[in-house]
């Protein structure tokens, strides 16, 4: 596993390379430099779960003094005046002081959820929401500087796990914890990491902040679902029947019952329609048929036998 240096080292130095191409692709100098700050100080962001005190002492300074800061455009787009700005800055400091570092201490695991690309992404909404600028390229600018000083800390952990022993390559058996969407060791981690996820996006679309930077009132959100509704049931208005309130449609009359009688006239005003419409074919009369023959004359037509007394005799 990479050590503090390293991990310090290498995500600043991303850091001053993401503000380079940033103040190159035209952005503010300020808003680079405050960038390649965030990139650096969070590739220490996945540590807050580790044993050791230094990653977790430094990192909470640092964000204690910052995330105040940064969140002064926030405080005044909600209406607060400089005193309500000034307690709640003291607040945050003393929540990323006391508070937060004692929860990761009591319940996370080292290289457990927060190692993790959910986790990543769990940072990157949360500076999204946090951080502020002048349009939403900005703040996606230093979103993205935070995501990157994450996964980079991810990515050398992954690094770390091959070690090359007397000339040969050997994995360690910490080969995919840091890389992961999910822990194999429980489910309760997952669900926590990912009903996380879930809120802070919740969070970000509802954001005022945003809808001011996207131009979106927030009464269009919610007008949405019921336009999609409205717009549904008029595109089937062509087959659908007008149902009133109580449950009957008007374009339907009710059924009425109809007597035998009624049905009996149909049916011969039918059959008579039937039969003037049909044309009638003359059968030929058949020939009489002759008498069946008597039981002598069917024995003499099939034996032989004779029917009359022999003239001879003796």
């Amino acid at each position: 596993m990479a050590g503090f240096k390293t991990h310090i080292g290498v995500s600043t130095a991303l850091g001053i390379g993401y503000g380079a191409v940033g103040y190159a692709s035209g952005i503010p100098a300020s808003t680079c430099m405050v960038a390649a700050g965030l990139c650096s100080v969070s590739g220490m962001l996945p540590d807050l779960d580790s044993d050791s005190g230094v990653p977790v002492r430094e990192t909470m300074a640092f964000f204690a003094a910052v995330v105040p800061a940064l969140m002064i455009p926030r405080f005044i787009q909600l209406g607060f005046d400089w005193e309500q700005i000034v307690v709640a800055a003291g607040l945050i400091y003393l929540a990323f002081r006391f508070c937060i570092a004692e929860i990761f201490k009591r319940f996370s695991v080292h290289r457990g959820m927060w190692h993790s690309i959910p986790a990543a992404a769990i940072a990157g909404l949360l500076a999204f929401l946090i951080v502020s600028g002048a349009s939403l390229e900005i703040r996606l600018f230093k979103t993205a500087a935070v995501v990157l000083g994450f996964m980079i800390h991810l990515v050398l952990d992954e690094f770390w796990s091959f070690e090359v022993r007397r000339g040969r390559l050997r994995i360690k058996r910490s080969l995919g914890t840091a890389l992961k969407l999910w822990s194999t060791r429980s489910v309760w981690p997952n669900l926590a990491a990912y009903g996380k996820l879930a809120l802070l996006v919740v969070l970000v679309v509802q954001d005022p902040y945003l809808m001011d930077q996207l131009g979106i009132e927030r009464s269009d959100l919610t007008a949405k679902p019921q336009q999609w509704l409205e717009h549904v049931v008029n595109r089937n208005e062509s087959w659908l029947p007008d149902w009133n309130l109580a449950g009957n449609s008007q374009d339907i009359e009710p059924l009425t019952d109809t007597p035998d009688t009624e049905i009996r006239e149909n049916e011969s005003s039918g059959d008579n329609e039937a039969s003037s419409a049909w044309t009638p074919v003359e059968h030929h009369r058949e020939e009489p048929r002759d008498e069946p023959a008597s039981l002598e004359e069917t024995a003499r037509r099939l034996f032989g036998y004779p029917t009359e007394p022999s003239p001879v005799r003796r």
